[in-house]
Order: C-alpha cells, then structure tokens, then sequence
C-alpha cells in the first residue's frame, strides 16, 4: 500500500486523523461484532456514564514498521490483559483480549498507509479506549459501552533528541492505597493534571508522586513508570499497589535480566535512597526511557551524575536493546512482537 504523503521526519506528538477506527457495542449483555468505520465522531446522550461520572479506560500502544518492512505492533496481549484488569475495577464489562488483539490488528491493516517508514523516527500511536455510553443519573455504573480504537502518526516523543529532565517532589497525591492508581483510568490522568501544569509553571518537565500512605516512597509520575540504577549497574523499579503495570517497564526489566545480564529487583524505593542511585529514567510508551537528571524535593536538588547532560549507560543500553527488539534489528523474545 502506498504511504502517504506526510513529511515523517517533522512529525510532532500529536493527533492526526486517519482513516478508520474500530467500534464495538456492549448492549443487552454482551458485545456486537464490531466494525470499521470511517466515521470519527462520537455520538453520546449528555447523561452518558462517562461524561456524568467518567467511566472510561484506555490503553496506549505503537505500531511499528521494521528494518525488513513488517508492520508489527509490540505485546499487545498486555495491554489487552491491562484492560481486562481496568474493566473490572471500574465495573465495565470485559472487552476479551484475544478481540482486543485482533481489534487492534484490524484498525492498524486498515490504516497502513499511515505506519511511518522504518528510520523516519515516526510510528504509529494505537488508542484503544472505552467508555460508558448509556444514560446514568444515580451513581452506579452504565449499562451500555462503546469499546473503540482509533491511529495516529507521531513522531518522536521528545524533538530534537533525548534531554534529561528536571523533575520536583510533588506536594499532590496521585493514587490513595487501594485506590485506581495500578490501572489505566481516564480519572486517573485527570487528578494529575493540575499537579503537571503547575511543574510546568514552576520550571519543572514532571513530578515524583510519593505514596499517599506515607509520602515516604517513590510510586510514579503522571503518565510513567520509575526505573533507576544504582552505583554498581543493578536495576531497580519501585514495587506499590498504586503504581500502573506499565508494559515498557516490565520489558525493560526482562530485558536488562535476560540480554544485559544484569540484576535486576523490584522493591519498595525509599525517597531517601535517591541520591544513592547512579542513574534514574521515567519509562512508558511514548518515549520508552526517558532520563531523569536531577530529581529536587523542596529545594534540595538530587542530581544523577550519570544522567546530567545526557542518557547514562545503562539507561543508554537498555533504551538501545529494546528499540532494537521492537524494530526488528535485535531478535525477539517469543511472542513480543506480533505482526500485522
């Protein structure tokens, strides 16, 4: 199929229209077939449970064209296992995964023109998401729902190339235990919003939620998983109940295990062991690592000396290996990559 033509090399983080999106129907108890459609436009009751008491999940993924020119999308049985945990929690029905695949394979064939070319530094950005359709008044959960996945060419996260970032110890709690916090809720990302426009005002590129229990530990940021090395090239990745299972993370931990030969632990992070820790990255999606190069906490600046003015080593390495393992150019473990 022939691209289109889209200058990929300029792209931004943002969203294009495309030409087909996926949409199912939950009604009655159970799930239509759902189809292609060219149509973008949603079209809700005012009282919809998602716009009266936002219940609605998300998944974000990438497609990706490798160095031999497949289309492949990375680990899509996650997200779809990810959403099945959402659904639950919110009381929404599931959506079955091995439908979430093959919903997510159908939207990005239909959209092939649209996966950047392998070197553009572009991919794909795949939206899977669900909401409640029906009329809800009372508090209580719809009973209809609209499943949908939509596609849009991004370019890289981060333009002009990878800077380490400067990010504060917030003051805002941004998952209560035994709370929403370890799945992808819209309400979720919608607490965090205020906390990251005021970073932003302050000069700061995100914030370090601690959890709300203790404000002792490390959990996330709005939108990433933490990830850090310590002095002697061991692998760390904060454990907490609140924390997102984010799929980039537990790839970049198997990763540093299996094809690095590092160590590698998940445990609780204490905010007092930062400036023990050689290096530290924010990892999701968009921008796989991202590094971190100073973390401040109320005017006491902690600095990773290995990560100041560019990517660590390890960071580098591991940022390096994935990529790779996504593009094609690095052989994959089974089942990683799955090909349109």
């Amino acid at each position: 199929m022939e691209k289109k033509n889209i200058d990929w090399a300029n792209l931004g983080f943002g969203y294009i229209h495309t030409d087909y999106r996926f949409v199912s129907n939950f009604k009655d108890g159970a799930w239509d077939e759902g189809v292609l459609t060219e149509d973008a436009n949603v079209v809700i009751s005012e009282c919809a449970g998602v716009l009266q008491y936002a219940q609605t999940i998300f998944e974000g993924m990438k497609a990706y064209t490798t160095a031999d020119g497949r289309i492949v999308t990375f680990r899509p049985d996650l997200n779809g296992e990810r959403m099945e945990q959402s659904a639950r929690r919110l009381e929404m029905p599931v959506f079955p995964k091995d439908k979430f695949v093959e919903a997510v394979r159908k939207t990005i064939r239909a959209n092939e023109a649209y996966v950047p070319p392998y070197g553009s530094g572009a991919t794909l950005y795949v939206r899977p998401y669900m909401f409640g359709s029906s009329p809800v008044i009372g508090v209580k959960p719809a009973d209809q729902y609209q499943f949908r996945v939509f596609t849009t060419p991004v370019g890289p996260y981060f333009k002009g190339g990878v800077k380490p970032l400067t990010i504060r110890v917030s003051d805002f709690d941004r998952a209560a235990p035994n709370g929403t916090g370890h799945i992808k809720a819209g309400l979720n990302y919608a607490m965090s919003l205020h906390a990251i426009v005021d970073a932003h005002n302050q000069g700061f590129d995100e914030n370090m939620y601690l959890d709300a229990g203790t404000r002792t530990k490390v959990e996330e940021t709005g939108g990433a998983n933490f990830l850090f090395v310590t002095r002697d090239g061991k692998v760390v990745t904060p454990k907490s109940g609140s924390i997102l299972p984010s799929i980039t993370r537990r790839s970049l931990m198997q990763v540093a295990k299996e094809y690095l030969g590092l160590e590698t632990e998940e445990r609780e992070v204490y905010a007092e062991e930062l400036p023990e820790f050689a290096e530290c990255g924010l990892c999701g999606t968009a921008a796989v690592i991202s590094p971190v190069g100073k973390v401040v906490d109320h005017g006491r600046e902690i600095c990773f000396a290995s990560g100041m003015t560019e990517m660590g080593p390890v960071t580098k390495k591991l940022y390096e290996t994935l990529t790779g393992i996504q593009m094609g150019t690095i052989k994959a473990p089974e089942g990683w990559v799955v090909e349109v």
